[in-house]
C-alpha cells in the first residue's frame, strides 16, 4: 500500500498538467469556403448576398475569379478615360455582401459597351472563412488563394457553387 499511493498521487497530479494545456489553437472552428456567381446592375444597386454563417471568430476572405487565378478583393479597377471602381465586401453573421463602388462614373455606362460582359456579368467570387487565431502574423499570405487553402489544410475540390441572382 505504501508504494500504491505515492503512484496514484504521481498518476493524479500527472492528469492535471496535461489537462492544463495552455496553447491558444482553436479547435472549434473550421475553415470553409462556398462559391458564388452573380451579375451587378442598377436593379440590385451593383451588389448581391451570399448567406453564409459567420462565427465571430472567422476572418472573412472575398476572391474574385479572373478566369486562371483568384484575386483577393477589395480591388480597385482602373479602366480607361481615367474611370475607376472598385469591388468590395461587407458582411455580417449571416451573409457577405458583394458590390462595387463606383468612385467617378456611372457604372450603367458599362452597359453599353464589352466591359460588362467582363466586369458585372456572371461574376464568379469565393469567400473563405479561416480562424482568427492565427492572426496577422500566420505564414500563409492572404493575398494568395493557393497559400491560403494550403495553410488551412481547405479541400476545395468540391465547392458547392451558388448564382445569387
Amino acid at each position: 500500500m505504501k508504494k500504491f499511493l505515492p503512484m496514484l498521487l504521481l498518476a493524479f497530479v500527472g492528469l492535471f498538467i496535461f489537462s492544463c494545456k495552455d496553447d491558444d489553437e482553436d479547435f472549434d472552428t473550421y475553415s470553409r469556403v462556398a462559391d458564388v456567381t452573380g451579375s451587378f446592375n442598377n436593379g440590385n444597386s451593383y451588389a448581391f448576398r451570399q448567406g453564409i454563417n459567420i462565427e465571430g471568430t472567422d476572418v472573412v476572405l472575398v476572391y474574385r475569379w479572373l478566369g486562371d487565378s483568384w484575386q483577393l478583393i477589395p480591388k480597385m479597377m482602373y479602366l480607361t478615360n481615367n474611370r475607376e471602381f472598385q469591388y468590395n465586401f461587407i458582411f455580417d453573421t449571416q451573409n457577405v455582401q458583394i458590390s462595387i463602388d463606383d468612385e467617378n462614373f456611372d457604372l450603367s455606362t458599362l452597359n453599353a459597351s464589352g466591359e460588362a460582359a467582363q466586369y458585372l456579368n456572371n461574376q464568379r467570387f469565393r469567400i473563405v472563412l479561416v480562424p482568427a487565431s492565427a492572426g496577422k502574423n500566420a505564414g500563409v499570405n492572404y493575398e494568395n488563394y493557393n497559400s491560403v487553402i494550403k495553410y488551412y489544410n481547405i479541400d476545395d475540390s468540391k465547392v458547392k457553387v451558388t448564382k445569387s441572382n
